[in-house]
């Protein structure tokens, strides 16, 4: 029962380790510069004729700041937010009880909005263009639709797959942003501010090391940081160094270029057990244990985004740079269009 407790704890540390590290303005948002204009005038324009702002839709991978960018927007808009997730409203009627409850003005937060319901969804469509719902009362010959009209409010929607999102509701959004993966310079400066807020000493060169295994993103930069933390707090040392962060990195099982166990875990299985592929990604997730949607959501965008993986018609399939950076030579078939002179001269890959 202690055991779970301090579970508990340790979970609720880390969460409001999390939000305090949440910049609360456009001013204090690190990188996404484009889309940081955009919404800067998008919502001074707002302001200035006091009406609540266009809906506006996040799109992007997982920890790029899609949900502190939505409470930036309530925040700049000096309004209330409520949030709430797409699989989280599985009924019609699930949506008009939270529209119904919404004031002037309101900020509404719907994360993975592609993950709603139909029904929903086609009421979502009338809420946000004509601020109403028809509510059905009665059944069968009986029933009667009820129109409610609701306040002026403003939907952030946040979706990591926009591509599964029908036109009709995409069109609704008066301001679409796709977020960025982050240069690693912009992640050093967010890893130094979130030292700053935690009260941790770190060295510039740990900075880097960080930043560089944080795969553009800065959710995973952060965590590293609290994980380095933890060793440097452990092994007694009052101020973090490079050393630190790669022994603390080494027992996480981060790589050099950011790769996690699950990453490794796929491009052994994909390489090894598949002979690079192709394979559906159903087998690949069974053969490492995951499920299917970690694969996807987690493992294959990094993986891609390096060149170590690709995605065909046929299934996933290991590319030449991904068998070198498990230290292996790749087919022939997969060297097509790869310097094969590189492997001449360096033998050492082929082993």
């Amino acid at each position: 029962m202690s055991g779970e407790i301090s579970n508990q704890n340790a979970d609720e540390a880390e969460r409001v380790a999390e939000l305090a590290l949440r910049p609360k303005s456009l001013k204090e948002f690190v990188g996404q510069y484009r889309v940081r204009d955009q919404l800067d005038l998008l919502l001074s324009a707002a302001k200035e004729r006091k009406s609540p702002a266009d809906h506006i839709l996040f799109s992007g991978p997982p920890g790029l700041g899609k949900t502190t960018l939505a409470m930036i927007v309530a925040s700049e808009m000096d309004t209330p937010i409520r949030i709430t997730s797409g699989p989280a409203i599985q009924h019609a009627g699930d949506l008009a009880s939270i529209l119904s409850s919404l004031v002037e003005g309101e900020i509404l937060f719907m994360d993975e909005i592609h993950r709603m319901s139909r029904p929903a969804e086609e009421m979502l469509y009338l809420a946000m263009e004509d601020f109403r719902v028809d509510v059905i009362v009665g059944k069968g010959a009986g029933a009667t639709s009820i129109p409610l009209e609701l306040p002026h409010f403003t939907l952030v929607g946040a979706t990591t797959r926009a591509g599964l999102l029908p036109s009709p509701l995409r069109d609704r959004f008066g301001f679409t942003a796709q977020l960025d993966f982050y240069e690693s310079e912009e992640l050093f400066q967010i890893i130094k501010r979130s030292g700053q807020l935690l009260d941790i000493e770190i060295d510039d060169l740990a900075v880097s090391e960080i930043a560089s295994r944080s795969r553009g993103t800065p959710r995973v930069a952060n965590r590293l940081l609290r994980r380095v933390r933890d060793y440097a707090q452990v092994n007694k040392e009052k101020i973090v160094q490079l050393s630190h962060a790669q022994a603390a990195l080494k027992i996480y099982e981060v790589d050099e270029i950011g790769l996690d166990r699950l990453d490794k875990s796929v491009l052994t299985a994909l390489i090894k057990n598949f002979n690079g592929g192709p394979v559906g990604v159903s087998t690949l997730a069974m053969a490492v244990g995951e499920e299917i949607e970690t694969i996807e959501s987690l493992a294959e965008p990094f993986l891609v985004r390096l060149g170590f993986l690709a995605r065909t018609p046929r299934g996933r399939v290991a590319t030449a740079a991904g068998w070198m950076h498990l230290g292996m030579k790749p087919p022939l078939s997969v060297q097509i269009g790869t310097d094969a002179t590189l492997f001449d001269q360096d033998p050492d890959i082929a082993q």
